[in-house]
């Protein structure tokens, strides 16, 4: 899963930062296992971005209408005359791509070791670990920092790389069929939401069901299932 803050500034990096203690939450309680691959903090103590795989059974399936651009309608604690302000975030779900799905040409790659930077133990500062990895052909690039070891950030990076080049591949096999292109993240802009947690109502309003959920306060804290459950009945509508 990947999570990056949009529209509104430090309060889109404290939403990106709740968002995924919501999804780990939910991981937790599935029995899931979340490993954290790439994050970038914010200075409020929220992210500009974190990168994140989840093991488990039906994870995919379970999370893959998540995707898109999600807004939040709160009180930042900064905001002194109580005004309600509203941000973004956007969430992209993608499946883990095996090596025989996505071939990559060794050749196509650029891989760079960089020095570790931020939280992540002892070792950080102290040695190159560190991988960013270019596929040359497309520019796509995908980094890694949060394991101990080259070889393990190397080999995570390509995970991510592999999954983002399947996604613009089925993306560009929509557009030859004439199908129109729609990016699963787009530029995460407030027209685009599919879901608004509207905190002083205590709120979850999902777009494309047309449907809201109440005790926001308990489905940030991970309690997902029933919006899990509502998608998995239109899924069998559809089919």
């Amino acid at each position: 899963m990947e999570i990056r803050a949009g529209a509104g500034g430090e309060e889109a990096a404290l939403f990106a930062a709740d968002l995924f203690r919501m999804y780990s939450r939910f991981a937790e309680k599935q029995g899931w296992i979340t490993t954290l691959i790439e994050s970038h903090p914010a200075g409020s103590g929220g992210h500009r971005e974190v990168i994140f795989e989840i093991k488990g059974n039906e994870v995919y399936s379970q999370l893959k209408y998540e995707s898109g651009v999600h807004r939040v309608q709160r009180i930042p604690t900064t905001e002194k005359s109580g005004r309600v302000h509203t941000s973004t975030a956007s969430v992209a779900v993608l499946p883990k791509v095996s090596e025989t799905e996505i071939k990559i040409n060794p050749q196509d790659l650029r891989i760079d070791v960089l020095r570790a930077s931020g939280p992540g133990g002892q070792h950080v500062n102290k040695r190159e670990s560190a991988v960013r990895v270019t596929h040359l052909p497309t520019g796509l690039i995908a980094t890694c920092q949060e394991e101990r070891t080259q070889q393990q950030n190397r080999e995570k990076a390509l995970q991510v790389l592999r999954a983002r080049l399947l996604a613009k591949k089925q993306a560009e096999q929509m557009a030859q069929r004439g199908a129109e292109r729609r990016e699963q993240i787009g530029a995460a802009m407030r027209s685009e939401k599919i879901r608004t947690y509207n905190f002083p109502q205590n709120r979850l309003t999902d777009h494309r069901l047309n449907k809201s959920w109440h005790k926001l306060d308990k489905i940030i804290d991970g309690d997902l299932k029933p919006i899990i459950k509502a998608f998995g009945k239109l899924s069998k509508k559809e089919n």
